[in-house]
């Protein structure tokens, strides 16, 4: 059986077509990471507004935190980095840029304080965390206080896998952890910071940094 050939006219459309579906394609890649700059920038505006609530001191203090919802802003003059973190590391969680890991430490307590965040998109706030270097301040200031940390090394890479910047740290102190994505735009590896508590407005912090010195 002879099978008969497309026309000319049927290619042209074919690849027509083709072109369209992979100029729409590269459209929507470039406009991706845009789109969820601005849900970012939504969500934060409205995050702001949570934080200030004076009720939040309640539920701060009761560690009632819902994920999702603010739990502390984070503050870092030396990459010009200014966003709210929320509870939770879910997909969900994470279009408002940042999110603290629920079993880790809260901000000014003992341990380790882990914070995620994206490099790329959502509003892309750890997009400049390869810069950071040690004696750079980080301020994360909640409901109930503020709390400066000072960044003790320079930024390291680990595989995805490797949670030990996150249960790895020398015990009884103040540290803050941040992790990202790494490289810019990919999942193979994680860029890891490592900052220990310097200064706190909290009593109990205070005592602790006293008792170091």
């Amino acid at each position: 059986m002879k099978l008969s050939r497309p026309s000319a006219k049927t290619l042209r459309r074919s690849l027509t077509a083709l072109a369209l579906v992979f100029a729409l394609g590269g459209a929507a890649l470039i406009a991706y990471p845009f789109v969820t700059d601005l849900w970012a920038g939504r969500i934060q505006t409205s995050l702001r507004a949570d934080l200030s609530l004076s009720t939040s001191a309640d539920t701060y203090r009761a560690g009632d935190v819902k994920i999702g919802k603010a739990l502390t802003r984070l503050e870092i003059p030396a990459i010009d980095l200014d966003v709210v973190v929320v509870e939770g590391t879910t997909p969900a969680a994470l279009r408002a840029g940042a999110g603290h890991y629920p079993k880790t430490a809260l901000p000014g307590e003992q341990g380790n304080v882990a914070i995620a965040g994206h490099r790329t998109t959502y509003g892309r706030p750890f997009n400049r965390m390869d810069d950071l270097k040690p004696g750079d301040k980080i301020v994360l200031t909640t409901p109930i206080g503020k709390h400066t940390y000072e960044v003790t090394s320079r930024p390291w890479v680990v595989s995805p896998t490797d949670a030990t910047p996150l249960t790895k740290y020398e015990e009884g102190g103040y540290f803050l952890t941040l992790t990202s994505c790494h490289p810019e735009g990919s999942a193979a590896y994680r860029i890891i910071v490592r900052a220990e508590l310097i200064d706190s407005t909290d009593t109990v912090a205070q005592a602790a940094i006293r008792s170091r010195s």
